[in-house]
């Protein structure tokens, strides 16, 4: 949630900036907000006088009573309570616009970093570095979702049987390329410094308020209203949401952890040959790297995020590039998103498998995310995270680009993991 003394501050600034996300009607909405917290601090003003004017009549009938001039003490008392329903009208008033002022706080989005692109969509997002592959597919190379039939790794069918289209079964040495690609992601977060946390699968509204999950992606998560859970998206969630309410020491800095998930995503509205497979699923594994870090050295750190997830594609051994998200095609709370795509050799295409990104102060003001200055003044927190990585894209890509006559050959840094050199 953006900070309402910033928006008051830099009116012209916040505008323009949430220009390049594409928010539609933003000036209006702007001036709705500050005209709204003018309306409360007005009403919270009249509060204060009505109360001592109380008080001051309060000291005035102690000396009526005194002086037994008892007609008059009891004009002043039916006067004071002509001020305490007039007390209560105000705070019912003001409670009413502080709770408009907030719903139009908390669905305004983030403003994007300056050097946010212009767009309106992912064919506006900038190729910012790129790292080449070379891959020799046979001639009759085929696609993952048949490399997995064949193999017998991964059945799409059974989990329709079991669950619902969106839901695969892993199946032997398909279940333990998840297993291996799991391990060897959170073994080296744990080498680069990331803690690891074990989450919870369900969180509960106030963690998806926090995070920007609601009432954003509300539509997007799969709910269970008899408790007021919601299955987590991503392990951002709950591992974000350890701080909130928290006001860590700022020598702590950058806190840094790593989750394993499985992930929840309704994905309303995904159909066509882009999500055949294992390209779009409303359940799947990923590891998730999550930091605090303070604001001046926030934007270092996402650097040094992209440079491990890089880090992770080169040790698997796939083609990938970086792009910088345009303002069109960013999340509701990001300030700055880079994603990560690989080549899938046999579909010819780009498939991502990682967004890193910053959300600055957005998540901690929420969340009232805080650490001390050295001059002891309360500031908020970054907060950032990446996939580091999801694992089903990855895995697409392993089986098509690494596919011979002779089988799947597995990348060398997955092997001490699976116990094996290939499938087939």
């Amino acid at each position: 949630m953006l900070q309402l003394q910033y928006i008051k501050e830099h009116r012209e600034e916040c505008i323009s900036r949430l220009r390049i996300k594409n928010v539609k009607d933003v000036e209006a909405r702007i001036g709705e907000i500050i005209a709204l917290d003018a309306e409360r601090r007005a009403l919270q003003a009249k509060a204060d006088t009505v109360k001592a004017e109380q008080n001051r009549i309060a000291k005035e009938i102690g000396m009526l009573m005194k002086e037994g001039r008892r007609d008059e003490a009891e004009a002043a008392k039916a006067r004071t309570a002509e001020l305490k329903a007039e007390e209560k009208e105000l705070a019912n008033q003001q409670s009413a616009v502080g709770r408009e002022l907030d719903e139009k706080l908390i669905s305004l989005p983030n403003t994007p970093h300056p050097s946010v692109p212009e767009g309106k969509s992912a064919d506006h997002n900038v190729v910012v570095a790129q790292h080449d592959v070379k891959i020799n597919l046979p001639e009759c190379a085929l696609p993952h979702w048949e490399l997995c039939q064949k193999y017998d790794i991964i059945d799409f069918e059974l989990g329709n049987k079991i669950t619902g289209a969106g839901f695969p079964v892993y199946k032997g040495k398909g279940a333990r390329l998840q297993r291996a690609l799991i391990n060897f992601f959170l073994n080296e977060a744990a080498e680069a410094g990331y803690q690891e946390i074990m989450p919870p699968l369900m969180v509960n509204e106030a963690s998806g308020l926090g995070t920007g999950q609601l009432p954003d992606k509300e539509g997007q998560m799969y709910a269970i209203p008899l408790d007021g859970f919601y299955m987590i998206p991503t392990a951002e969630v709950p591992i974000t949401n350890l701080y909130r309410g928290e006001i860590v020491d700022a020598r702590q800095f950058p806190i840094r952890h790593v989750g394993y998930s499985e992930c929840f995503r309704r994905e309303a509205g995904s159909y066509g040959k882009d999500v055949r497979g294992l390209n779009r699923l409303h359940e799947f594994s990923k590891v998730e790297i999550v930091v605090i870090e303070h604001p001046d050295r926030s934007y270092d750190t996402l650097e040094d995020m992209k440079h491990h997830v890089g880090g992770l594609l080169e040790k698997l051994g796939l083609p990938y590039h970086v792009l910088k998200l345009c303002g069109g095609d960013m999340s509701f709370t990001s300030a700055m998103t880079f994603d990560f795509e690989v080549w899938s050799a046999a579909q010819q295409r780009w498939l991502e498998v990682s967004s890193v990104s910053n959300f600055e102060t957005f998540q901690a003001n929420r969340m009232k995310l805080r650490f001390k200055d050295e001059q002891g003044k309360t500031q908020l927190c970054h907060t950032l995270n990446g996939s580091a990585l999801a694992l089903p894209r990855i895995v697409a890509a392993i089986l098509e680009n690494n596919q011979t006559p002779d089988g799947i050959v597995m990348p060398q840094c997955l092997v001490p993991y699976l116990g094996f050199d290939r499938i087939g």
